[in-house]
């Protein structure tokens, strides 16, 4: 054990003899300070030094958490600044996501890499509604973590996993999501324009959906649904149901794409291109290549309602504004943006950096895999 080592379990000892909330609290921080200064250069034994003697303050710290403020707010503090880190000591990271607090363990459950699906699911089947909603905004998701959450039947919970494009949804999943819909036009909304919701269950919603959330859902259908959609719905107003076209075929476009690198002609200029031409499939090949991602990656957020996910992509790819915004409208079959929502979009894209956003694609893509 190195002297640096030994110092940091002194002090660790020290403070919880002592018995001084504030000693604790300074500890504590000192500690977490001194981990994310070199997170990613310790080997596994330091890093299990850390989550030993971090597991230890925090237990004290929450046994006064309870009636002191600022204990709350120190381990809130700690879980928003542990949460990114993909090293993170994984007992403190249990620890926290478990608080009943959600300020504590909201910020670990959206994003912590270090949470495994047997975990998420724990979780899932015992706490409340904050800490479901928490789960269900973390951009990837398996199906039995979903499942999971979707059996508390919360419809907030159900509305933040539809409008999740990394959400992976069963069968039986997207059933209790469109159950709960046919009141709820928001959900049939979100719910109604994900590529992966099976056209049996589309046809469900789209028969139970007012004349208003059927002409919602062909507005702010993204181009791969638009004619599956309307097909959908004119064939529910005669009382017909007919077979609808299936998910697209990327296939093609992966070669197109593949034949323009080739030439050398893959670049921001040919995105700009297939952009504007509304080409869903050839958009999605591009910046993918482009973003040094996949089309399995790009494609539903592509399909999202929301940007901030695409917006990462398109900064991964140094694109320009021109390109992104263009990237953006051609989700949808027809028409263009709020100037408001473009002009929000605009301002998010520009307080990211391209070495975030590279890092978050990564993390991303291998949450996917």
């Amino acid at each position: 054990m190195s002297k640096a080592q030994q110092s940091i379990i002194d002090e660790v000892e020290s403070a919880i003899r002592a018995g001084s909330p504030e000693k604790g609290l300074e500890t504590a921080r000192r500690v977490t300070d001194l981990f994310l200064s070199s997170a990613g250069s310790f080997d596994d034994e330091q890093i299990a030094l850390f989550d030993d003697v971090l597991e230890r303050l925090i237990g004290t710290i929450e046994l006064r958490a309870i009636a002191d403020m600022g204990a709350r707010i120190a381990l809130a503090e700690i879980s928003a600044q542990l949460a990114p880190v993909a090293q993170a000591p994984p007992s403190v990271i249990r620890r926290l996501a478990s608080n009943d607090e959600i300020r504590i363990a909201g910020p670990v459950l959206q994003e912590s890499a270090r949470l495994d699906d047997g975990e998420l699911v724990r979780i899932a089947s015992s706490k409340g509604e904050p800490h479901l909603l928490a789960i269900a905004g973390r951009w990837w998701l398996k199906e039995i973590v979903t499942d999971a959450l979707l059996a508390r039947r919360y419809p907030s919970v159900s509305r933040r996993l539809a409008a999740n494009p990394g959400a992976r949804v069963s069968g039986g999943g997207f059933a209790v999501i469109v159950g709960q819909a046919e009141n709820d036009p928001e959900l049939a909304v979100s719910v109604g324009v994900r590529v992966d919701l099976p056209s049996d269950l589309r046809r469900r919603l789209l028969r139970s959906a007012t004349d208003a959330v059927r002409a919602r859902l062909l507005s702010r259908a993204p181009p791969h649904l638009f004619e599956e959609i309307r097909s959908a719905i004119a064939a529910v107003t005669i009382g017909v149901e007919r077979e609808m076209s299936g998910v697209r075929d990327f296939e093609g476009a992966k070669r197109a794409i593949a034949g323009l690198k080739a030439t050398g002609q893959l670049d921001e200029a040919a995105l700009l291109g297939f952009a504007r031409q509304r080409r869903y499939e050839e958009t999605v090949a591009t910046l993918a290549a482009l973003s040094g991602s996949t089309v399995d990656v790009v494609r539903p957020l592509m399909q999202s309602v929301r940007e901030d996910g695409l917006l990462v992509s398109c900064k991964a790819a140094q694109l320009s504004w021109e390109t992104t915004g263009a990237v953006l409208e051609s989700r949808f079959a027809t028409g263009a943006m709020k100037p408001a929502d473009l002009a929000r979009a605009q301002n998010h894209f520009a307080g990211m950096t391209t070495e975030d956003a590279r890092r978050t694609l990564r993390f991303w893509q291998v949450r996917a895999s």
